[in-house]
Formats: structure tokens, sequence, C-alpha cells
């Protein structure tokens, strides 16, 4: 009797050590905003099992209500990692958010200034001058505004400031605002949709606009890569084998979308639209090709936090040698494209 206890008390051990061992961390992903297509690769990781293969339990992807919370709430420990601008990030970590990029998604900024073409033609940025642009004065369309608008000789003492409140992109439609700063990875496929179709509305893009930045991107907190580097980097080596997947079959991305956001349900042709819009524009860079996709280039890295120094969007106090980490993704070999 007393031989058949300690088996059984041995075995209780052993299982418990041996659960132990296979626990997987639990994380928590923050986005910047609602689902967008260019959230799909955490989605696409969750449901294939790329996190599980890496010991890690993704136990919420939250809804965000903009790239400044989503970056605090990481900094301050109330999620793990996050998808964020990268812009925002710097202005952010000369704030004393102490976050750092593990990967730019966004090679090149999504951002663009938009108008409807019947309404108001926007075909170069002198019409931004007396415009009636809609701003909503925080996070990375205001960064981005005030950078375009000091590219190209002007201020915000130069247009109509209209403070709106998202989705402020729907004042276009009702001809309140000429224009509005937006991600043409994002607000422009469903705004194109309801305005009538390609062709309905003016862009004027970051590059147009003298803008070479990149856009959004995953990152976590310094304290993170400090204290839990293995975790960072199964957590890297996940997120860029379903970023491949999702560049290889947006399609299916969208339908990974729909599947864990039900409000999406018939809306899968705008999610595509989004994806398509990155890949046709933001996604790929000489640097992707040589590093692999969500490549973050120091000498890109620098000349952006110059030009939003020199626009007063960033504080002349951020270090530019900080603020981004690819030691995490160089080992992951991400697809190169």
């Amino acid at each position: 009797m007393r031989s058949s206890w300690r088996f059984s008390a041995l075995f209780g051990v052993l299982a418990l050590f041996g659960g132990a061992a296979h626990a997987k961390d639990a994380v928590t992903v923050q986005l910047d905003w609602v689902v967008r297509g260019n959230h799909a690769p955490f989605f696409v990781a969750k449901e294939k099992g790329y996190f599980a293969d890496q010991g890690i339990d993704v136990t919420a992807i939250r809804k965000g209500t903009g790239s400044t919370d989503a970056l605090r709430l990481v900094a301050n420990g109330n999620a793990d990692f996050g998808f964020s601008d990268l812009p925002t990030l710097m202005v952010g970590r000369s704030q004393g958010v102490a976050n750092s990029a593990l990967l730019a998604v966004n090679q090149k900024t999504p951002l663009a200034i938009i108008s409807l073409k019947k309404n108001f033609d926007l075909k170069d940025a002198k019409q931004l001058k007396d415009a009636n642009i809609g701003v909503h004065p925080s996070g990375s369309t205001y960064i981005f505004l005030k950078a375009a608008l000091a590219k190209n000789g002007l201020s915000l003492a130069d247009i109509k400031q209209s403070t709106v409140s998202p989705p402020y992109e729907n004042l276009l439609l009702l001809n309140r605002v000429n224009v509005v700063p937006g991600y043409i990875d994002a607000e422009v496929p469903e705004l194109e949709h309801k305005a009538g179709g390609p062709g309905s509305l003016s862009i004027l893009h970051g590059a147009d606009l003298g803008i070479q930045s990149y856009g959004s991107g995953v990152f976590t907190s310094d304290k993170n890569i400090a204290q839990r580097a293995d975790l960072v980097q199964r957590f890297v080596a996940a997120y860029s084998k379903a970023f491949a997947d999702v560049i290889l079959n947006p399609e299916a991305a969208a339908d990974t979308l729909i599947k864990n956001n039900p409000e999406y349900k018939g809306k899968k042709e705008m999610l595509v639209a989004q994806l398509r819009a990155d890949l046709d524009f933001t996604f790929f860079s000489d640097q992707t090709k040589t590093h692999g996709i969500g490549w973050i280039d120091p000498a890109l890295w620098r000349s952006s936090a110059t030009l939003f120094k020199e626009q007063g969007a960033l504080s002349p106090s951020f270090d530019d040698t900080q603020g981004f980490d690819t030691r995490f993704l160089e080992k992951a070999q991400p697809l190169k494209r």
C-alpha cells in the first residue's frame, strides 16, 4: 500500500514538473487602432500555431485608440508587445516612454493627405494653404501632418484646422473639411468605396510630400528586451513567419482576420484592399530584398528622426541611435523580398 502511495506521489510530482516545463508564456498584444489588414500577422501566427510552436500563448490581441496609447500601455507593462506608428514611437521615446521597434512592417509611410476629388481636387502641396484640414491633435496623423506641412514651406498657421474625432475621414464625405491625413492601408479603401470607387479620391502620398520614413511596426518595451530577450526572440520568429504567409496569400489572411473578428463579416474585399495597398506601396524596399521583410535600416531611422526634428515634430533631444533593435529579426531569418 505504501509502495503504491509512493508511486502515485512520484507520478504526481513528475506530472507537475512536466507540465511546468511545457507551460507557455502568456502574452498580450496591443494594437494601435481597430483591426486592419496590416494587423493580420498577429492573428495568422495565433491561428496557425506559430506562437504556440514558440511556447507562447497570446491571450489577447487588443484593439486600440491610437499609437500614443499603445506605446504607453506596453511601456507600462499593461501589454507585452504592440503595433504602432514608428515616428510616434520616436516621439514617445523622447518623452520617456521607453519602447523599441522590432520590425518595420511599413518600409515607407502609409500616411497620406486625402481629399474627395469632386469637392477638392488635390494635386500638389501648395493647395494645402488655407485649406480646411480635419485634424486629430495627437498621435501619428498629427505628427505626419506637421512634418508634411513644414516640408512644403507651410505650418499649422497656414491652414484652417477643424478638430475632429475618428472616424474623421467621414467628414470628407459630408464636405465639412477639404482634406484629412490618413492611411492608404486603412481609411482609403473603405472611404474610396463610400465615395464612388476607384478614382474618387485625390491622394498625396508621404513620398509625394517629401516624407521618407518608416510607417508602422511591431515593438516591445526596453524592459522586456533587457529581462525577457528569449521571449522577444520567439515572438519575433513566430510573427515574421506569419508575416511571410500574409504576403504570399493576402486573401487567406483576410479570412483569418474575419474569423477572429466577426464584425468584419462581409468586408473581405476591404481587408484585401488594405493589404494590397501595403503590398503595392509599403511592405518592400531594397533593404527587405537584402535583409528580409520588416528590416530596420539604421541610416533610414536616423534620417527619419532628422526630418521630424527639423520639422518640429520630434524633440531635438531624441537619440537617433536608439529606439530599434534588429538582433531578433536577423536571427529569425525573415523572408527576403
